[in-house]
């Protein structure tokens, strides 16, 4: 049973809270839900002239608000719930079971009117858009079943074709896509403090004698690199006969 002081304390404690959601509800226009289209809120009389990834990011803005506002909603409406319980003396039991709710979890959610077991919220929304359920495989979900996998054109494939041309971790908008930022700059495929890969894995004595070939991760990748092409050198194959030098060996 709760005491006269602890609910002076946490009546006191809900009309605050309750008057900061209001504030903030009226600080930021509800969100702009209030208003017509959610164009007015930005501005814009029309989609026609913004691009499509611009529409993508009002839409996600829009969605987030209205979220939001759910939230703000049921904030409102659970304080209103638990005010109305103090006036009718059933405050501090839950509304399922009946039982007394710790005062340690009504000091921190004094808005609640159930216990931590039959807290709703505590159901998690399985709910998912009724598009779905229209398209289906293989346009719809990803069929991941390898026994039934569609050898269509489906929607796995659809997004590899479109993500071809970039997507959020890649760059886009390109004539020529590249796979990483650091590839869309001006001779970005330029080696930086040496010329020719294999400087990554050779080495010689001061004399340019002794050369020993030092295999790491660039080795390796550069030979596969010759391989594919089925060529000796990244400068074409060297004749059998080749034997000599590239530079004089003065014996003086």
């Amino acid at each position: 049973m709760l005491s006269t002081q602890q609910l002076s304390e946490l009546r006191l404690q809900l009309l605050q809270e309750r008057s900061d959601v209001e504030e903030r509800l009226d600080q930021n226009d509800h969100f702009g839900f209030e208003r017509g289209h959610y164009h007015e809120s930005m501005g814009e009389l029309s989609s026609y002239d913004n691009h499509p990834a611009d529409e993508g990011t009002d839409l996600y803005e829009r969605e987030k608000d209205n979220a939001l506002l759910e939230h703000y909603k049921l904030q409102l409406s659970n304080i209103n719930r638990a005010l109305e319980a103090m006036e009718n003396g059933s405050y501090g039991k839950c509304e399922i079971c009946g039982k007394e709710i710790p005062i340690e979890r009504l000091q921190a959610l004094p808005n609640t009117t159930y216990c931590i077991e039959h807290s709703p919220d505590q159901v998690t929304s399985h709910d998912r858009p009724i598009e779905e359920g229209v398209l289906m495989p293989p346009f719809g979900k990803f069929d991941m079943d390898e026994k039934n996998e569609n050898v269509a054109f489906d929607a796995e494939d659809s997004w590899q074709t479109v993500a071809a041309w970039g997507t959020s971790d890649t760059p886009s908008d390109l004539a020529f896509p590249q796979d990483d930022y650091n590839d869309i700059y001006t001779e970005a495929d330029e080696n930086i403090g040496y010329v020719e890969d294999y400087e990554n894995f050779v080495g010689n004595d001061m004399y340019g004698n002794n050369i020993k070939v030092y295999p790491n991760p660039q080795h390796e990748h550069y030979e596969d690199a010759l391989d594919e092409e089925g060529i000796m050198t990244s400068f074409g194959d060297l004749p059998a006969f080749e034997h000599d030098p590239y530079v004089d060996n003065d014996d003086k």
